[in-house]
């Protein structure tokens, strides 16, 4: 096993790619360990999300070391794409793609899952046209990494419930500022996390339904600090075999769905996040999702 830190590219590392008229190859070694890692003999490759590198042996000025940065980084996507065959888990040739809601809502519906009415919009018009038809309303945010910073503070744009009579007195520049995602309220008996790791599946139950709506209820990531409750269930087999045909589709490996169970017992897709956290369901359960991953790395050569 060669472990990576992406950020310390230039700084833990020494590396070389040539070619020669019948082959490609490379080579990274790391300066503190000795431990050399050759591109042929990479059989699997486990990408938790990767940072791009930042630091630098010596300091030139600002546009130097941008441009050294950028160059680095550069590099390290191509030498990526450049094992895009090899089996991997997480990875940032398909993960991009694979993150989007608008795609997953067209793949979720290909594999017979029942998924909420969705609008993207910039125009209160469309807004107000597609809320009409419920009385209730999600705002989610569009991309999973809609954290906001400054220099005290985070904050996160967790999903919001809202009536839908609530849009007509919106402004109209707060819609065309940016692009708005809705989908419609789908009441709640409880949440599933489901994690699957190649064709094993782990099932989470999240009871959000016991929580205040400022700590889970709404959005169950409200309540990682208020002790809500998980357990282990069995999924139904149906939707275990949509998730698996679900990643097949999106050629990935890995992936931590989420989804709604009514009050009737019935299952509504959500989100699928490809390269989602995993590890709190395993020391909140003790399901061995770590050990899954680790055999599935293994067990891989061959896979693609």
């Amino acid at each position: 096993m060669f472990r990576l830190n992406t950020e310390c590219l230039l700084t833990d590392y020494e590396f070389s790619w040539w070619n020669d008229d019948s082959n490609c190859d490379f080579i990274i070694t790391n300066i503190h360990t000795g431990l050399t890692l050759r591109g042929s003999e990479v059989t699997s490759i486990w990408e938790r999300r990767p940072e791009s590198p930042k630091e630098l042996l010596v300091n030139s000025t600002d546009e130097v070391n941008k441009l050294n940065l950028n160059e680095a980084t550069g590099f390290l996507s191509f030498l990526r794409y450049y094992l895009k065959d090899v089996f991997s888990i997480g990875s940032i040739v398909n993960d991009r793609y694979a993150s989007s809601k608008m795609l997953q809502i067209r793949i979720a519906q290909k594999v017979g899952f029942n998924v909420p009415s969705s609008c993207f919009s910039n125009r209160k018009n469309d807004m107000i046209k597609f809320s009409n038809r419920f009385s209730d309303l999600i705002l989610k945010a569009i991309d999973g990494e809609s954290h906001v910073y400054n220099d005290e503070e985070e904050y996160v744009f967790f999903s919001n419930k809202i009536q839908s009579k609530e849009l007509s007195g919106i402004p109209d520049d707060a819609f065309s500022q940016t692009v708005g995602f809705l989908q419609n309220y789908i009441e709640k008996d409880y949440e599933v996390r489901v994690t699957v790791v190649g064709k094993k599946v782990f099932a989470c139950k999240i009871d959000s339904q016991s929580m205040k709506e400022d700590q889970g209820k709404i959005d169950w990531r409200q309540g990682y600090d208020f002790n809500i409750k998980h357990e282990i269930i069995t999924l139904p087999d149906d939707i275990s075999v949509k998730c698996i045909d679900f990643l097949k589709r999106m050629r990935l490996n890995f992936g931590a769905f989420d989804f709604i169970v009514t009050p009737q017992g019935e299952y509504v897709f959500l989100e699928c996040n490809p390269n989602g956290q995993w590890l709190w369901i395993e020391m909140k359960t003790g399901q061995k999702i770590s050990e899954a991953i680790a055999d599935e790395l293994e067990n891989c050569i061959g896979c693609n």
